[in-house]
């Protein structure tokens, strides 16, 4: 499956970069870190992957979509950890005879000089950078025995061929997100997934496991009532104002895409079923720690630049895009009272794949 030009999160540390951007994102790994503790003491077996025994371990655990920091470095602690506590359990291994292999991974483009300029100094592994799209094979087969992706899942490989064609029907047209759109999202989510999946069965030690922090749609609510449909509105809503201010073109607007697509849990549960090469040990909500602090207007607009930085300067260019960076802060205003009203209609999940032996 061919892959389009990725387009990563805001590198360095600017005011809008993920660096410092990125709290909603830390609230879910936070969230996650008792069900990892759990996971690995009720689903990680020692004995049946030959790890009992007192001689030097070596486990490898990676980070798919790890962008730039810090919130990858604390899931990786999350679980390193864990294994430790289990460890501990079994009481037949000197925890200074384990040794940790930290793949982080993200595109070609991601900013991996900011991500390993700020590697913790007290770690407890040994780091090394894995650029490719998690789409596809990245490891050598049944040498990873933990694989850990979160709030990345929702990204396509690529804009669905139907929808990037400049005559096709199925199109935004003035709009991010429309329902013809979705559904070929929808379809090469499917398609996405199943390539993950299979990839990631290859990976992984019969008996392995993968944590899945992911951002889904509930069952039954429409997107356009949820906190990813309002983003959306606003977005739409600003490109089409500076294209009657005649900042932009409209078919620049139109030829827009937003290439992700936010699952429902019974779209995911059917797709890992299909897949067959994982049993689902655990699918679970988090508890949503991200509205403890109240939403800023700044937050929020700094927040989604830092997602949508890259995307929007590939397609509309540097100038175009800081004019579209300035009017989203006016739309975002505007409709601030709906943002935060829809804060709570998007679930994060907490999801456990064990590699079926």
């Amino acid at each position: 499956m061919a892959s389009s030009k990725a387009f990563t999160m805001a590198g360095g540390d600017a005011a809008y970069s993920y660096a410092k951007n990125s709290s909603f994102q830390r609230s879910v790994v936070d969230a996650g870190k008792e069900l990892i503790k759990e996971a690995i003491s009720e689903n990680f077996d020692l004995k049946g992957l030959g790890l009992d025994t007192p001689s030097t371990v070596a486990l490898k655990i990676a980070d798919l979509g790890c962008s730039v920091g810090p919130n990858t470095f604390f899931a990786m602690q999350n679980i390193i950890e864990a294994v430790e506590m289990k460890f501990l359990q079994a009481k037949n291994q000197n925890l200074s005879a384990i040794e940790f292999q930290a793949f982080f991974n993200d595109h070609y483009e991601n900013d991996f000089n900011t991500l390993f300029k700020t590697l913790p100094p007290s770690r407890k592994y040994l780091p090394a950078g894995v650029p490719g799209s998690f789409h596809g094979r990245l490891f050598p087969k049944s040498s990873l025995h933990f694989a850990h992706i979160s709030y990345a899942l929702h990204w396509l490989s690529k804009v669905p061929k139907e929808v990037a064609e400049r005559n096709s029907s199925v199109r935004n047209k003035s709009s991010v997100y429309n329902s013809s759109v979705a559904e070929a999202y929808s379809t090469q989510f499917k398609n996405d997934m199943e390539c993950f999946l299979n990839a990631r069965a290859e990976e992984l030690v019969p008996g392995g496991l993968m944590f899945i922090s992911a951002g889904v749609i509930p069952d039954g609510i429409p997107v356009s009532n949820t906190r990813v449909g309002v983003f959306y509105e606003v977005l739409g809503s600003c490109l089409i104002d500076l294209v009657k201010m005649g900042v932009l073109g409209e078919e620049k607007v139109n030829s827009f895409n937003w290439p992700a697509h936010h699952a429902t849990p019974k779209e995911l549960e059917a797709i890992f079923k299909r897949n067959g090469k994982f049993s689902i040990e655990k699918m679970e909500k988090l508890a949503d720690h991200s509205m403890e602090k109240p939403l800023s207007l700044k937050g929020y607009v700094l927040a989604a630049r830092a997602v949508m930085d890259g995307l929007i300067r590939n397609h509309f260019g540097d100038e175009s895009a800081e004019e579209i960076f300035n009017h989203f802060t006016t739309k975002a205003e505007e409709n601030f009272s709906k943002i935060l009203g829809v804060a709570q209609q998007y679930l994060s999940v907490f999801i456990l794949l064990k590699r079926i032996e």
